[in-house]
């Protein structure tokens, strides 16, 4: 198997898409983060007190799509069509799972794009609820399914 991120004196390098015909790709991932009983109520009561912890989750998630290429080194840039975030609260297990969609209309995936949204939402989420619970975990981040390209559809769940 040929390594596409090496060249042939092994050296790194970015893959050329330039013959690739643009296909509308998507990718969605998700990533759940576990917490104390008061945590998660304070997010769901908004009462934390660095303001709207979802709301500013999910700006955060935008952002980091946005950002993928500057953080991931062989990622290129790329002309983001659509982000679709959603949170699902898990009152059972005290826990939100952040769930990223990324369109785009172009010659390579957002898998990373949606993946790297995923995290830094997470992270944020984090950040904002820390001085509630420093043992809040991120577990379970994961492609959950992509369209489009060469290597086709993949569904975590088939």
């Amino acid at each position: 198997m040929m390594l596409t991120h090496l060249d042939e004196k092994n050296r790194p390098k970015m893959v050329d898409v330039s013959e690739k015909s643009p296909t509308t790709r998507i990718a969605v991932a998700s990533g759940i983060i576990k917490m104390s009983q008061e945590a998660f109520s304070a997010i769901k009561e908004n009462t934390g007190k660095k303001g709207p912890v979802l709301q500013t989750a999910v700006v955060a998630a935008i952002m980091g799509v946005k950002k993928t290429s500057e953080l991931i080194p062989m990622c290129h840039p790329l002309l983001i069509s659509s982000v679709d975030c959603d949170i699902v609260e898990l009152p059972e297990i005290t826990a939100f799972k952040l769930i990223v969609s990324v369109k785009i209309e172009g010659k390579t995936g957002v898998e990373m794009e949606a993946l790297i949204g995923v995290s830094v939402g997470l992270l944020t989420i984090y950040d904002m609820i820390k001085a509630i619970d420093k043992s809040m975990q991120i577990t379970d981040i994961a492609l959950e399914s992509k369209t489009g390209g060469k290597s086709g559809e993949y569904s975590r769940n088939k």
